[in-house]
């Protein structure tokens, strides 16, 4: 009686291992992302590292804030046009955002945003606040009272460093206009992201520091 050998496909073989290999690998990534969890910090220039953040709040001249009076939100004009149809805001909304659609006015139709300061997604442009990381009335106590409305606007719409950033609406209004001796994101883990910005912010735009904040910048950097 004779038999009939199948042959062997190394072809078929191959490809079926490939295919296996290739599972494999997108299941390691998938674990690994989900044990990285959400991005460490969102999205806007990153800011000087801890050691340059301490020498930086070092140079800042400390006095006590500065009055209210005069303020107006006003005073900083602000979501100023940025070209394309897009103001600033928009333009930090597609920034910060994940899978942004944008229409024709360039308000998003669609994106996700995760909130860094309490590690939140929101999925509704509605629901995300563009947070000024040093609040404009922060900043008017801290010397802007005696800038031009133009000084002011530029500070307002300020992308060249960390000052604007998407969060939840949320965490935007708990904040207020506090500084870091009196709030700071409910993600401890993002204290230290929070405060080189805000001394960075301060830094770049020769802002005052009152002795409270000072220190408590200079507690969360040196344990950085």
């Amino acid at each position: 009686m004779s038999s009939t050998r199948i042959p062997f496909a190394p072809a078929a073989f191959n490809a079926r291992r490939h295919v296996a290999v290739i599972a494999a690998l997108v299941g390691l990534l998938t674990f690994a992302n989900l044990l990285a969890g959400p991005p460490a910090h969102a999205y806007p220039p990153d800011p000087p590292s801890a050691s340059t953040a301490r020498s930086y709040l070092s140079a800042l001249t400390v006095s006590s804030e500065g009055s209210m009076s005069g303020y107006d939100r006003d005073r900083f004009p602000h979501w100023s046009s940025q070209g394309n149809n897009c103001n600033t805001r928009e333009v930090v909304l597609e920034r910060d955002g994940s899978d942004v659609v944008t229409g024709g006015d360039c308000y998003p139709t669609s994106g996700s945003w995760y909130s860094v300061y309490d590690g939140v997604w929101s999925y509704a442009p509605s629901d995300i606040d563009i947070d000024h990381v040093v609040p404009l009335a922060e900043a008017w106590r801290s010397g802007a009272s005696g800038w031009s409305d133009s000084t002011r606007e530029s500070f307002a719409n300020d992308l060249s460093i960390s000052q604007l950033i998407a969060v939840t609406d949320n965490s935007n209004q708990s904040k207020s206009d506090r500084d870091p001796a009196e709030w700071l994101p409910p993600r401890s883990s993002y204290h230290c992201m929070y405060a080189r910005m805000w001394v960075w912010v301060k830094y770049d735009w020769n802002l005052t520091v009152d002795s409270a904040e000072k220190s408590a910048l200079s507690s969360i950097l040196n344990g950085c």
